[in-house]
């Protein structure tokens, strides 16, 4: 697993410039046709996470690595993505002339000067959010014809063309958002809820782990207590209460998934995986992973 990619990262493995506007305090924001950023001399994409958020509008046979997780979509899919999680993805065909769609990058002060809150709350954008949506030829219709107003505007000399394109883009959260039960975004309805959801912020933050000298850290229900100013119980009790599980469940799971996509993604050895996630011996490691899945660490990496 590679470092995030930044913005600059992005433009020089793409395109070898930087764009002038990268120099302002006010955010960033680009919009693509997919078939210009691909070819045999482009760097290809590789599985991290970036220091940016992405929609993408993307037609044809594809597979999508998202966290732990591969979704093979054929057809239109309409994709966000956020800068905690890593992903990539790829064309199922493996021929370049297949790639076909949209996609816009921007940083998070691009929108958070605008509008109330902090995008990263849309549940799209949330970790463990939905990333994905199936469109049908009309939604594929609907959502394209905002590409291309963004395209247009984006090349156009209107002095207030980045409010229009922040409104494109939020056209096309509410598009989403209005897919997903309205239950999705009712947040927080009572105190155990928010708990929950602020000790879920605190567990994905130590993800995902883009080095084998990164640690993670906070492995126990005390270490989130005390980091949350309750008692252990109390956030026991939350955590039982809102998603049904008991918090050590709820953190070996999401130990479990960055173990998965570590020996799925990167060439660590077995020793360095299990370092960086917090098991101070080799044999440590392979009996937690075997016990939660019946392999070991090396033969799952070759399954």
């Amino acid at each position: 697993m590679s470092k995030s990619e930044s913005i600059e990262d992005f433009y020089k493995n793409k395109f070898d410039f930087l764009p002038d506007s990268l120099q302002k305090d006010i955010g960033h924001f680009n919009v693509f046709r997919m078939e210009d950023c691909v070819g045999e001399d482009k760097a290809p994409v590789k599985y991290s996470r970036r220091d940016f958020y992405k929609i993408a509008l993307n037609r044809g046979h594809n597979i999508y690595h998202y966290a732990d997780k591969s979704v093979e979509i054929n057809g239109t899919a309409l994709m966000f993505f956020n800068p905690l999680v890593p992903y990539k993805w790829e064309l199922a065909s493996g021929k370049l002339n297949d790639v076909r769609g949209y996609f816009c990058i921007f940083t998070e002060a691009f929108f958070n000067e605008k509008i109330r809150g902090n995008i990263g709350d849309l549940p799209m954008f949330a970790v463990g959010g939905k990333p994905a949506y199936i469109l049908d030829q009309k939604q594929d219709e609907l959502i394209s014809s905002l590409f291309e107003k963004m395209l247009e505007e984006i090349n156009s000399d209107y002095m207030y063309k980045y409010d229009l394109l922040r409104n494109y883009t939020t056209e096309i959260t509410h598009f989403a958002l209005k897919t997903e039960p309205s239950e999705v975004l009712y947040k927080h309805p009572d105190a155990n809820s928010r708990i929950t959801s602020v000790f879920t912020e605190l567990l994905e933050r130590q993800f995902p782990i883009e080095n084998p000298g990164q640690r993670f850290t906070m492995r126990s229900a005390k270490d989130f207590a005390a980091q949350l100013s309750v008692h252990v119980n109390h956030l026991n009790r939350a955590i039982k209460e809102t998603t049904g599980k008991t918090t050590t469940h709820y953190i070996t799971e999401r130990l479990l998934s960055e173990a998965m996509a570590l020996l799925k993604h990167t060439d660590w050895n077995i020793s360095e995986i299990g370092y960086c996630l917090g098991f101070e011996e080799p044999t440590h490691f392979n009996n937690f992973f075997k016990k939660l899945t019946n392999h070991t660490p090396s033969s799952y990496r070759i399954v």
